[in-house]
């Protein structure tokens, strides 16, 4: 029983070592992270519902999710090989692309649910 519940912290360990190495080297990792906080930020400011909140988490997590495969795939394909190989580069763009693909959706769900509230921010400060 000991040594399961030290394999499950270990697993927990590993995995948050993880993140902060993303964290520490991955410029986009950065910026995904720091546009998930100012999305949290904006959800309190304009007190968006309980639905649009299961939203904006599901997104934040896919996209962090997608970004630290990415960057997975990109260690593990460097780790392969450094020189020019169009199977690496064909790893990497693929993993890029879907990235990619999901922020661009992402960001128009952030439009659904932002826009109306800016808007309607903008109309009350303008009618003041």
């Amino acid at each position: 029983m000991k040594l399961e519940n030290e394999k499950k912290s270990n697993m927990f360990v590993c995995a948050i070592r993880g993140i902060l190495s993303a964290l520490k080297t991955e410029k986009n990792v950065k910026i995904d992270f720091a546009i998930a906080i100012l999305v949290i930020i904006c959800g309190f400011c304009f007190r968006i519902s309980c639905i649009e909140w299961i939203v904006c988490i599901l997104c934040i997590a896919l996209v962090l999710f997608a970004e630290l495969i990415n960057t997975g795939i990109e260690t593990v394909v460097d780790l392969y090989t450094r020189e020019k190989n169009e199977l690496a580069k064909k790893a990497k763009d693929i993993s890029a692309g879907a990235v990619f693909i999901l922020a661009i959706n992402v960001a128009v769900v952030g439009l659904i649910i932002f826009l109306p509230k800016l808007i309607d921010q903008a109309q009350i400060l303008l009618n003041r």
